[in-house]
């Protein structure tokens, strides 16, 4: 099999064929007026969902009913404690991204708490904590929207030569997390446990030690997601996270990664967040009505699961 015909069979392509047709559907609509702005705004707010869709692609590739449902709770906690700490001084940034790990950190050993001594399955364990973390939010925060330090909105907000700085972050990150997976002892060992725990743990995995780290790891990655996002959008809302809750498994499942768990792709993640995002400008661009717009993204994300879904079979 020739090199392109295995890149032909991989299931992340289908995800990047969908947005790249989107776009050139919304470029030759507007007669490319805007192409390159569209493109600019859908690889900033792309960068928010990868950041959270790779904890999550990491979550569920441990197995069926592995779910991580406390990401926008996490995302809301973080921003909001963080920004209030920095209170807009820029010697505090730091701080304020401790904290903002502090608090991912506290939240997946929480979870991960519920789920491992209190057998709550993950699906619920992570639903019921979300509204304690999200009432955290609002009893720490009190409603007020505390401005982000300038340095650090400067840079959620920063181009180089068009292209967002926070996006090239990213797509370095999502690097960084393809080797851990493909190339780690972690990363084959959660593989492992999402294609056979059983068997992974005959075979040595130290399967609650890798769970642990997972959940923690998403958690983290919530809370980073939040701490930027604050800082990007002016600062903390108590609304922040609500979009990134399905967001962030839609991305995961168009991207190629198995819901069945055993199976991840972080190439697909990009191709997904950019799709999502390039979808909903499509169709408001060609003036469908908010009904139309549900009911067509639905249909084209079904139509971009099941493509990518027999590639991934033809493959196997």
């Amino acid at each position: 099999m020739t090199y392109l015909a295995r890149i032909g069979r991989q299931p992340w392509l289908w995800a990047w064929i969908a947005a790249l047709t989107v776009w050139l559907a919304t470029a030759l609509f507007t007669g490319g007026q805007g192409a390159a702005e569209v493109m600019s705004a859908a690889t900033t707010f792309g960068a928010f969902f990868v950041i959270v869709a790779l904890g999550q692609m990491f979550v569920i590739t441990l197995g069926p009913g592995n779910v991580d449902l406390s990401i926008p709770a996490t995302m809301t906690l973080a921003g909001t404690v963080a920004m209030k700490v920095m209170d807009g001084a820029n010697a505090m940034i730091p701080v304020g991204f401790l904290l903002a790990v502090a608090v991912g950190l506290g939240v997946g050993a929480i979870n991960y708490g519920l789920i491992r001594f209190l057998r709550i399955p993950p699906i619920i364990a992570t639903l019921s904590s979300s509204f304690i973390f999200q009432s955290a939010a609002i009893w720490y925060n009190r409603g007020l929207r505390i401005k982000p330090p300038e340095a650090l909105a400067d840079f959620a907000t920063a181009k180089i030569l068009g292209v967002p700085v926070l996006a090239v972050v990213v797509v370095l990150l999502a690097v960084v997390m393809h080797f851990v997976l493909v190339r780690t002892v972690y990363g084959r060992g959660v593989i492992a446990i999402g294609q056979n725990q059983r068997a992974a743990h005959l075979a040595g995995v130290p399967v609650e030690r890798t769970r642990a780290t997972t959940y923690v790891m998403c958690a983290v990655f919530a809370s980073c997601c939040g701490y930027v996002l604050g800082a990007f959008s002016g600062g903390a809302a108590l609304n922040m996270g609500e979009e990134y809750l399905l967001s962030s498994i839609a991305v995961v499942v168009i991207g190629g990664t198995s819901v069945a768990g055993g199976y991840a792709n972080v190439p697909g993640l990009w191709g997904a967040a950019l799709f999502l995002f390039l979808l909903v400008t499509m169709l408001n661009t060609f003036g469908a009505g908010a009904g139309v717009r549900l009911v067509l993204t639905g249909l084209i994300i079904i139509a971009v699961i099941v493509a990518a879904s027999g590639g991934r079979k033809r493959d196997g």
